[in-house]
């Protein structure tokens, strides 16, 4: 059954860097070919404050990270105010605003929402957690 997958970011980057982390059954549903598997701008967003923090664990080019996605089939998916908005009607199982939006996101357009956060996965549908 094709699947629209959202991926959280911490998913993206462990594909990208370190994709012996990456859980058994997110790796099955990113490299299932009937899958259309997206980005958000809010992840490259996330990143971007992680990095302008001096990390030794977070080394990746956001530019070329973005490329690679969009080189492999990912689909980019914009911020919306519409998304901003649905944040709101969030309940506040969850503090962290990126994991929020991506929730909201997910819900706005119709996609299944992949991480392996149990907090975030304590949403439920249509969040899926690996």
């Amino acid at each position: 059954m094709a699947r629209r997958v959202l991926l959280d970011t911490h998913l993206l980057l462990w594909a990208a860097l370190l994709p012996e982390r990456l859980p058994p059954a997110a790796a099955n549903i990113m490299q299932a070919t009937e899958n259309t598997l997206f980005f958000s701008v809010c992840s490259l967003w996330e990143t971007a404050i992680k990095l302008s923090r001096p990390r030794k664990d977070l080394v990746i080019d956001l530019s070329s990270w973005r490329a690679g996605l969009l080189d492999n089939g990912y689909l980019e998916l914009p911020i919306l105010a519409e998304h901003a908005i649905a944040v709101q009607q969030l309940p506040a199982l969850h503090q962290d605003p990126f994991d929020r939006l991506l929730l909201a996101q997910a819900r706005c357009e119709k996609l299944e929402l992949l991480t392996a956060d149990a907090q975030l996965a304590a949403y439920g549908a249509p969040v899926l957690h690996a």
